[in-house]
């Protein structure tokens, strides 16, 4: 009998990195200098947010994605801080809102202006005032809207509802005392009702998001906890640390036993932190570490032996810190199912960096973009705290998937009022006309409704208007209405894109009706 050697089969097995271009770069960025062990990057389908180097208070840089090639040195910035910006992280369910915790112990929420930065922001829209030492970490609720936690040096972590008419917030729904050390990172599970924490104690404890209630707790001395993420639904957590012999290390955990580690693999001798980032969707994995150019990624599985080493991206620029782009501002006709945008301290550079699965075929791979969570909360803030958890809203990322959605629930209302024109009429010609009917008009208040919306925010953008601009004098001006127009064309050609759509499934509703008509009269 012939030994044969176990295979594992997956679809991810030749996941590659692929650097972006010079061009589509962010060059002369000046990137932080600060040695907390955050990411200082948030990115969303709109906007690319990054934490600076600045002489007096904290500032951060918020510019549009398409914003690639030379930053302006005098580039507008967010500068409503005292103290030097430690974090920050853009509202899930809001483009134009973003929350960023600085050193002058406040947290501060703040609305970008839709067409982008064309002055400082200093004045925030809400304000929380709670805690007694400087705020090194943020992280918004994953399916609660206006739902925002934050962590300090004074190891407290505070629950913000942001709801509420005050602009100066200074008493937290509920503020969480277990932790005898500084919170080193916070996750949530899937639909938000447990939070992971790690500490500074060398501990990670899983507890309650809405009541603070501690579930289980780490006490393992064979791995120091660094950074933590709850896997999904798979109920299990990852932390990435040291081991005893200060070997860099990665640690598996059951969500209902956290007394003994399910799995603990050391990495290297390297001193930087390891930032995990995880996909529900592809069950992938991302291990990068602080200090080096080096990005490991595994596929995730309920069963022995649980992590799977896939392959890893290697570079010669460190990276000091890593963004995330949501799932629906990939390029899903690429095949692209993660993307970083890497911060290059010693370049002033920031990389897009994407993971590309490869594929022959450039059409829509269902395979490998399930429905994933989309930027619709599933719960108020009044409804999270009366103690409802929900999962997220998921989404397709299929092109034109909404536009179907929208047509499907239309065409339902259209039936009944179908049917009985059918009996009333010759077959066929009234149905047509009455469909183009209906989608002339829906079109046209749609059109309507997008066309007032889109002159609403022409008009008016962070207190000046656009409308009685004058020519651009300078390059800078000249840049930001180049990116305008850039944004115009984009926004121009995914109506096209909607429009074909619904041309291409009104031909099948004549079709359809047609055969119906054909059937009929034999």
């Amino acid at each position: 009998m012939t030994w044969r050697p176990q295979y594992r089969s997956s679809k991810f097995r030749h996941v590659f990195g692929k650097a972006a271009t010079k061009e589509s770069c962010y060059d002369g960025v000046p990137i932080t200098r600060s040695v907390q062990d955050n990411n200082f990057c948030a990115v969303n389908p709109r906007f690319l947010a990054v934490i600076t180097e600045c002489a007096g208070g904290g500032a951060f840089l918020v510019l549009s994605v398409n914003h690639t090639g030379k930053v302006d040195p005098h580039h507008p910035r967010v500068s409503g801080h005292r103290g030097n910006v430690l974090d920050v992280k853009w509202n899930p369910f809001n483009d134009y809102c973003i929350a960023s915790c600085s050193e002058d112990t406040t947290v501060k929420v703040w609305e970008i202006p839709p067409h982008g930065m064309l002055k400082n922001l200093t004045v925030p829209w809400k304000e929380l005032q709670g805690h007694s030492r400087r705020v090194g970490l943020i992280e918004w609720h994953p399916t609660a809207n206006n739902i925002l936690f934050s962590t300090a040096y004074d190891y407290q972590v505070m629950i913000w509802n942001l709801d509420c008419p005050e602009q100066v917030i200074k008493n937290p729904v509920r503020t969480i005392s277990h932790h005898s050390d500084v919170v080193l990172s916070m996750s949530f599970n899937t639909d938000g009702s447990l939070l992971a924490t790690s500490c500074k104690d060398r501990k990670v404890r899983l507890m309650e998001s809405l009541s603070g209630n501690l579930l289980q707790e780490t006490n393992c001395k064979t791995h120091k906890a660094s950074k933590v993420l709850i896997l999904g639904n798979l109920k299990m957590l990852l932390t990435t640390g040291t081991s005893r012999w200060n070997d860099r290390q990665i640690a598996l955990w059951d969500q209902d036993d956290l007394s003994v580690p399910l799995l603990q693999e050391n990495l290297d001798g390297s001193s930087g932190v390891l930032f995990p980032f995880y996909d529900p969707d592809t069950h992938m994995l991302y291990i990068a570490g602080k200090g080096d150019g080096y990005i490991r990624y595994y596929e995730i599985s309920s069963e022995k032996p649980y992590i799977h080493y896939l392959s890893d991206y290697r570079s010669h620029v460190p990276q000091k810190g890593l963004g995330v782009m949501p799932k629906r501002g990939l390029d899903v006709s690429s095949c692209e199912v993660f993307r970083f945008y890497k911060l290059v301290t010693i370049k002033s550079l920031i990389e897009p960096l994407s993971m590309i699965v490869p594929r022959r075929s450039e059409s829509y791979q269902e395979d490998i973009y399930p429905m994933t969570a989309g930027n619709k909360p599933a719960l108020t803030a009044e409804e999270w705290l009366s103690g409802i958890n929900k999962g997220p809203v998921l989404m397709s990322l299929k092109p034109g998937s909404q536009v179907a959605e929208s047509y499907s629930e239309m065409s339902k209302g259209l039936g009944n009022s179908m049917d009985t024109r059918r009996s009333q009429s010759r077959p066929g010609m009234l149905q047509l006309a009455y469909i183009q009917d209906q989608l002339g008009t829906k079109d046209g208040k749609e059109d309507g409704s997008r066309a007032e919306d889109d002159r609403s925010r022409m008009l008016v953008s962070n207190g000046e208007d656009l409308g009685l601009c004058s020519p651009p004098r300078t390059e800078n001006e000249m840049r930001l209405k180049f990116h305008k127009q850039q944004e115009e064309i984009r926004r121009l050609r995914e109506l096209l894109n909607q429009r074909d759509v619904r041309i291409k499934q009104l031909e099948l509703e004549i079709k359809n009706i047609k055969n119906s008509q054909s059937q009929s009269s034999l």
